[in-house]
């Protein structure tokens, strides 16, 4: 059978469902996408990668918070709700339950794409009746807290993602097939879900006749998303050669420097959904570590190698120092890794393009230590190199 691919995170699951034939978890295995940093990886381009070969591309979790740019044939399409393989004729596209939908930033988004070329979605388009629904009072309510926690706000891009968890977890929340189903009933649970909000936010103002008509002409096809732990066969783990993260809270290898300022212009860092500078650093394989970890990553796909190709010399944070002593664990206090001092070892660069390499053998040999080192201090072998934007500038190992 075909790969499947599971997005979270803005990260996808590759499946097959097209065979109606009852299959064993031995022979129906998936492949879990999972972004390895604090985002911003390149999942898109490699779900888009995988998918080639898939039946199903699932997005399994997040919002429209994330933000994947995946280029094809140099068309540039942007997504924050769909899975990144809906470009791939021959793939069924799923947005499962545990994901929360902005259904008028989805149909935005659709439109945006369809535009740059994107065809057939209407038949291909999947969408759980279990998914929870964004609306714009979440997003107010997003907005609010922020200005509540003042100076401890981390930073959130205030798409309401996170004040929709609260609803689901509160079991207070409205999910797609409430909107399929009575409509009567879904007026009163999105009305007693507005008042239990602007209970705790006074200023919070939703004109509720407007809203209920807004979604009362929405529909749409559903299906459900469930996926044990059995059928799963690669777990890969994206990794960017440099490390990025977008918004407040520690980051251990920033760069706040020329090196830093080189690697967000020339990696294009800046955020898709909400167009923030991304901050940039060296590669942590602490970080990476602690990832790998807990997800069990099978294999890496290193993006965006082609970044470091002017630097002369290259910094990688091989572990960490608490206190003046070194410690071999990710602190799970923010304020603890904020505190950490980071032990570095310093490769040379290889100065030359990468960009148009289409083999192992081709990349230069400092390009391929770099990689090695990755690899042993991980401990997962590296099949994927990324040196450059397009579907094409992918090197498989």
């Amino acid at each position: 059978m075909q790969r499947s691919v599971q997005q979270t995170n803005g990260d996808d699951i590759l499946t097959s469902p097209r065979k109606k034939q009852r299959v064993s978890s031995a022979t129906a295995k998936v492949t879990v996408v999972l972004g390895a940093q604090w985002g911003d990886e390149g999942k898109g381009k490699v779900v888009d990668m995988l998918a080639m070969d898939a039946d199903v591309v699932c997005r399994c979790q997040g919002g429209s918070n994330a933000g994947h740019t995946v280029v094809v044939n140099g068309a540039e399409f942007h997504f924050h709700l769909l899975p990144s393989g809906v470009i791939n004729p021959r793939c069924i596209s799923l947005i499962g339950n545990g994901v929360v939908i902005h259904l008028p930033g989805l149909f935005e988004e659709l439109e945006s794409n369809e535009a740059k070329g994107l065809e057939n979605w209407q038949e291909r388009l999947v969408i759980s009746d279990r998914a929870h629904m964004v609306f714009d009072f979440h997003q107010q309510v997003d907005g609010l807290q922020e200005l509540e926690k003042g100076a401890q706000s981390i930073g959130t891009t205030k798409k309401g993602i996170g004040p929709t968890y609260s609803s689901k977890a509160a079991r207070n929340g409205l999910r797609i097939g409430d909107l399929l189903g009575d409509f009567d009933k879904f007026s009163q649970k999105f009305d007693m879900l507005v008042t239990s909000y602007q209970k705790m936010f006074p200023a919070l103002q939703v004109d509720v006749k407007a809203e209920l008509q807004r979604y009362k002409d929405i529909g749409g096809v559903c299906t459900g998303l469930g996926l044990p732990p059995s059928y799963i066969g690669e777990v890969v783990g994206v990794v960017k050669a440099y490390t990025t993260r977008v918004g407040d809270g520690p980051f251990p290898t920033e760069l706040s420097d020329a090196v830093g300022e080189l690697l967000q212009r020339r990696g294009h860092e800046f955020g898709v959904t909400t167009n923030r500078k991304r901050r940039c650093g060296w590669l942590d394989l602490t970080l990476l570590k602690f990832t790998s970890m807990v997800n069990g990553y099978t294999s890496i796909c290193l993006t965006k190698l082609d970044i470091l190709d002017t630097l002369p010399k290259i910094q990688i944070g091989i572990g960490y120092r608490l206190n003046g002593k070194e410690i071999d664990y990710f602190p799970s206090l923010a304020s603890d890794l904020a505190k950490v001092e980071v032990i570095y070892e310093t490769l040379d660069g290889w100065l030359s393009t990468t960009e148009g390499i289409r083999s192992l053998d081709k990349l230069p040999p400092n390009a391929k230590k770099y990689i090695q080192l990755i690899e042993e201090h991980l401990g997962i072998p590296v099949k994927w190199i990324g040196v450059g934007a397009g579907r094409e500038s992918v090197i498989a190992l």
